[in-house]
């Protein structure tokens, strides 16, 4: 197996509310990764992480922004221990990220949407490949049935104007054809409507 060189956080955004960020600061402590909390101007917070080693730290810059803490980052870390535990972080708290996983001979693009991966692409001698792709089933499901129950209300809408068109066939009197003419117009909007 290749020997991971680094791993890039080429963006990864945080989103924590007020008690995620105290379970935030208490994962960390969990991972024993040294850690220091700065508290700045206007309740805004800074975390400073380093490795066992004290050879790599990272700041988080957490601001205050409508009762959340938001934290937009980017860093290239080396050691494992820290490296593993930004990883858990990311994906517990359901963050956003591009995160580069960089090998001697290629580079594993992992794409995190709220915390679990979307998308892992392959980088090697500048061509990429596609890995892994999320694929939301239930949702796709869920568009599918409904695309029936669209299917239905079209059978029923020319149900209706056939059924019209045969009153209307049979109709003796201007006023009675007048108004069956109104309902087939209304018909007929609706489906055109549906077919759009």
């Amino acid at each position: 197996m290749a020997q991971r060189l680094a791993t890039e956080y080429v963006k990864a955004s945080l989103q924590l509310t007020e008690e995620e960020m105290s379970r935030f600061v208490r994962f960390f402590g969990e991972q024993h990764v040294r850690l220091h909390v700065r508290v700045l101007d206007g309740g805004n917070q800074e975390l400073v992480l380093e490795d066992d080693t004290g050879k790599e730290e990272i700041r988080l810059t957490f601001e205050r922004q409508h009762g959340l803490y938001v934290c937009v980052l980017s860093c290239r870390l080396v050691h494992p221990k820290l490296t593993n535990a930004l990883r858990k972080a990311v994906s517990m708290f359901k963050g956003d990220a591009i995160v580069n996983r960089i090998y001697p001979n290629y580079t594993m693009i992992y794409h995190y949407v709220k915390g679990a991966v979307h998308k892992i692409m392959e980088n090697s001698g500048g061509e990429t490949r596609l890995v892994f792709e999320w694929k939301d089933t239930l949702g796709q499901l869920e568009k599918q049935f409904n695309n029936r129950t669209v299917e239905r209300e079209i059978e029923r809408a020319q149900n209706a104007i056939n059924e019209l068109l045969d009153l209307r066939n049979q109709a003796k009197h201007a006023a009675e054809i007048q108004a069956i003419d109104e309902r087939l117009k209304q018909h007929t909007h609706t489906l055109f409507v549906l077919e759009a």
